[in-house]
This record gives structure tokens, sequence and C-alpha cells, in this order.
């Protein structure tokens, strides 16, 4: 499973939400759901928006989980 470390890596580097819909030019309700649900589907080109304007490679903004965490932060039980 692929999780998002946008909310992370934003608030290492001190942007907000509106900071960084303003940068991303990607709307303020996609970056709330974002930071939110880090599981969330978004587009490459979101990604690369988003790594842009956070001044990351995409690969800063993505981390592989395993199954059991993906269950555990979701609260998917078998």
């Amino acid at each position: 499973m692929l999780r998002l470390r946008v909310r992370e890596v934003a608030e290492v580097k001190g942007i907000s939400r509106t900071k960084l819909s303003q940068r991303s030019e990607i709307s303020y309700n996609v970056i709330k759901e974002i930071f939110r649900d880090p599981y969330r589907v978004v587009t490459t080109d979101t990604l690369q928006r988003l790594a842009r304007a956070l001044r990351v490679p995409v690969t800063d903004l993505i981390e592989e989980v395993s199954e059991e965490q993906w269950k555990r932060e979701t609260g998917q039980i078998d």
C-alpha cells in the first residue's frame, strides 16, 4: 500500500494547507482531504504539483506501508 506523506512534509517545512493550496494551485478541499486521508488516490500531476510547491522530490511524498499498518491506520479489520 502507498501512503502519502504530504502532511508530514508540509508540517516540517512550516507550510499551511492554505499556503500549499496556493503554491500548488490545487483546491483547498483537495489538500484538506489529502491531509485527512493519507491513503487517498491522487494523480501523478497532483503529486508533481505538491512536490514542486514543497520543493521536494516526488519520492519524498510517498511511502510504501505494509497491509497490517494500512489496516491499523484505517480501521480495516478482516
